[in-house]
């Protein structure tokens, strides 16, 4: 159950370009800057800096409690989590059986896990990422979770 990936995701590349094209905008105002006015703009530049600074540590300090933050997934109990037959009520197993006979399959209780998630409202992005499943299989449990009355919307990721 993976939560961390090598690249970041979108919104946090979007982020980090930003800080790293205003670095550059720095350096260059910094270059054309008359020899007088350079220790002002240089003053400027450094608050500007540490404020990109702070940005990206705010975007790490996310993911990092991202990570700590615990599945609303029942228990483990001795052939992993154990869910009711009311909680799974729905599960769209035709759809989901040969997705388990593929190669590199989720498992099933992962899948069990991805369908509470769904139930609850979560988007298939967070939940594939969550639980390191394909997007794919994850939409598919989503879009079967939405269909069924009584599932609850959830706020942004």
């Amino acid at each position: 159950m993976t939560t961390s990936r090598l690249f970041p995701r979108p919104r946090e590349a979007a982020v980090l370009l930003t800080v790293l094209g205003l670095l550059v905008l720095e350096e260059i105002a910094l270059g054309m800057a008359e020899e007088e006015d350079r220790p002002m703009i240089g003053g400027i530049l450094i608050a500007a800096s540490c404020s990109g600074l702070l940005l990206v540590g705010a975007v790490l300090f996310s993911r990092w409690l991202e990570t700590r933050r615990p599945l609303p997934l029942p228990p483990l109990g001795p052939n992993g989590r154990e869910y009711s037959a009311r909680a799974l009520e729905g599960f769209p197993m035709d759809a989901v059986r040969p997705l388990l006979l593929a190669e590199h399959a989720p498992q099933l209780g992962q899948l069990y896990s991805a369908w509470m998630l769904a139930k609850a409202g979560r988007p298939a992005p967070w939940i594939a990422r969550r639980l390191d499943i394909p997007l794919d299989v994850v939409q598919l449990l989503v879009d079967a979770a939405r269909a069924r009355p009584g599932t609850r919307p959830m706020p942004g990721p």
